[in-house]
């Protein structure tokens, strides 16, 4: 398994300090949210100065732009990454589509189908394979004169990965996508009863193997040698976990673990501004669940232990948020990447 680290909105020099800093300590990667800022720049810069490193977007908003513009985008940062990126894409929700980027969202699964299709189909393009004559019900392309076609490159086979959640999109993903971007609250009965199954069933109708879709998986790991050590970042996996799963859809996360009723809780805490009573609601047990938590020197072997066999990626969630605040447990996090790249 690779072993990456995940990071949300950065300025440019910090995006290239910590790509350095991730390069030399053993990180496979790093994963780059689409939230108050666009990754790409911060990938560029990332790339610039740690060019082994792998880049993803995990996941970049589809809908906020045209299946040409994501093409082209991850056209030119994996000729400039000597291939070394992922471009991976995600619906977001209704009201961020709607309301905050003024474009159409509904049907999210039927159009996020056609939206990776388009992009497929535009890379091929690129790549000198086909026309672009994408004719979908949701996205049309057909024009692509030779003086906007960008330059051919070597690195024209792009992984294009979605993210997914429910059984339309996880299907789906496993019908046409490279790789699927695992929402960060899931368990291994999620993985297996769930997501898998559901996978196999969307690449046997392409005629593929489900191992033919790469499985991208955030995961809350939360080391330490002492609780008190590990504290601050369990209580920030208790927050996220708690804030993911407020969301109604997500409710049968905890359902099918047997803590019936719990997303309702979260959602009416949440409504009520109570942030520490949402924490508190995910107990030790739901903690076990949804992360990982341990000594430095055990956390690894249960990483590998949870998700050998599984995963192509593993992207760590809290990393940012703990070497911000202990810059010396920067080697800390390099072991545990080098022994899950190992294991």
């Amino acid at each position: 398994m690779h072993f990456d680290m995940m990071v949300g909105p950065l300025r440019w020099a910090d995006s290239a300090r910590i790509a350095t800093d991730a390069e030399q300590a053993g990180f496979s990667g790093i994963t780059y949210t689409d939230t108050g800022q666009t990754p790409w720049m911060s990938i560029a810069a990332a790339a610039t100065a740690a060019p082994s490193l792998t880049y993803s977007t995990g996941i970049a908003v589809a809908f906020s732009m045209s299946p040409m513009v994501a093409a082209s985008i991850g056209w030119e940062l994996a000729d400039n990454t000597g291939g070394n990126f992922r471009l991976g894409l995600g619906s977001q929700v209704k009201a961020h589509i709607e309301r905050r980027y003024g474009m159409e969202f509904d049907p999210p699964g039927p159009r996020m189908k056609d939206y990776l299709l388009a992009v497929r189909n535009a890379l091929a393009a690129f790549r000198g394979d086909e026309k672009l004559s994408h004719d979908g019900p949701y996205y049309k392309m057909s024009l692509l004169p030779g003086q906007w076609r960008p330059a051919k490159h070597e690195h024209g086979d792009i992984k294009l990965d979605v993210s997914a959640v429910g059984p339309y999109m996880t299907r789906m993903a496993g019908e046409v996508a490279d790789g699927i971007h695992v929402h960060p609250l899931h368990s291994l009965h999620y993985l297996e009863n769930r997501l898998v199954p559901a996978v196999a069933e969307g690449a046997a109708k392409a005629g593929r193997n489900a191992s033919d879709v790469d499985l991208l998986i955030p995961v809350f790991i939360a080391p330490g040698d002492t609780p008190e050590d590990r504290a601050a970042l369990v209580q920030r996996a208790r927050t996220q976990i708690a804030f993911y799963g407020s969301t109604k859809n997500y409710a049968f996360q905890f359902d099918d673990l047997g803590f019936e009723g719990t997303s309702a809780k979260l959602n009416e805490r949440l409504k009520a501004g109570d942030l520490e009573g949402m924490a508190a609601t995910i107990t030790d047990e739901m903690l076990d669940a949804f992360a990982v938590v341990g000594k430095w020197d055990d956390i690894a072997d249960t990483v590998v232990d949870r998700y050998a066999g599984q995963a192509e990626r593993i992207i760590s969630y809290l990393t940012l948020d703990d070497i911000n605040h202990n810059p010396d447990n920067v080697g800390r996090w390099g072991e545990i990447a080098a022994a899950v790249k190992a294991g």
